[in-house]
């Protein structure tokens, strides 16, 4: 694993990670992480694609894994959902200028999906050949006005910097509710107990948001919502959503039918969806990551093959 940074606002830089594969590459695949995650811990899930002849990279989101400074702590944003956003679609254009004539693939997890999703129609001529989406969902929009609202609050009174146990209990308080004598606070993520075990020892994971933070993720989610950006996304774009049907994200896979569905409506010609029983949140760190790895394959090679 190749590492390198790029500088962004506020004298602050973006970590970033290459992997490469044996041989001439096939294509890119580029993975936008998880909120409170980095991009080293997708090491396993690269190297399943680096085996299959892609060149795999992923950036530290602001203020996650060794992106952050004074000026943006950990769990912190600067200036907004779309300037994330941004950093994720630079790193998109850095390695399209290594790797020209590769086909681009783009692979986002939980609010690296969602900001995916924003990427789709921010960004519509960026150029991808097809988009993988793991662990989203859809929130119906006065509960996500609402999430805004408070956070609105706990802003004024504690700073947008600060973390607040009001705004954790808020996004991540009931995720455990749906299994049958919980372990840990993050049995949600997996039924792999060694990896939950990892996540929970990792100083660089699971940390507090910000409250900036999440006012600007659930703002993000909720433009992710309205048609009118729906409409702006490039309609051949090939789309799989993946997810676990006992993945409280997604609403126990409700959210991700809503959301395959409302890319169907606005008139996305290729969407395709795979839920996986059992299966949690991290399906990459699940107990059948092979079968994830062997369906996402199946289907960039069919894409890929057009």
């Amino acid at each position: 694993m190749k590492e390198f940074y790029f500088p962004v606002r506020k004298n602050t830089r973006i970590h970033c990670c290459q992997w490469l594969p044996e041989g001439k590459p096939r294509g890119i695949i580029q993975i936008v992480h998880g909120i409170a995650e980095y991009a080293a811990r997708y090491d396993e899930l690269a190297t399943v694609f680096t085996e299959h002849g892609f060149v795999v990279v992923a950036e530290d989101h602001m203020g996650h894994g060794n992106s952050i400074s004074e000026e943006i702590p950990q769990g912190c944003f600067a200036d907004g959902w779309l300037t994330a956003v941004s950093d994720t679609y630079r790193l998109l254009q850095m390695t399209k200028e290594e790797y020209p004539d590769l086909p681009y693939i783009i692979y986002g997890h939980s609010m690296g999906s969602f900001m995916t999703r924003t990427l789709l129609y921010t960004y519509p001529d960026a150029g991808l050949a097809a988009a993988v989406l793991s662990g989203t969902g859809w929130m119906p929009k006065p509960v996500l006005k609402s999430g805004r609202a408070i956070c609105l609050l706990e802003g004024r009174r504690k700073g947008w910097n600060a973390s607040s146990p009001t705004i954790d209990k808020l996004m991540f308080g009931s995720y455990n509710k749906g299994y049958e004598n919980p372990r840990t606070p993050v049995d949600w993520l997996s039924r792999d107990e060694k990896e939950v075990d990892k996540y929970i020892a990792d100083p660089l994971l699971g940390f507090s948001a910000s409250i900036g933070l999440a006012r600007e993720m659930l703002g993000g989610m909720l433009m992710n919502e309205e048609k009118e950006n729906l409409e702006k996304m490039p309609k051949t774009l090939p789309v799989l959503f993946v997810s676990g049907d006992k993945d409280p994200v997604g609403g126990n896979g409700k959210g991700v039918r809503q959301t395959y569905e409302a890319f169907r409506a606005v008139g996305m010609q290729d969407v395709r969806i795979k839920l996986y029983p059992d299966a949690r949140h991290e399906l990459h760190n699940e107990l059948n990551r092979e079968e994830l790895h062997a369906d996402v394959l199946a289907f960039l090679d069919e894409v890929l093959c057009k």
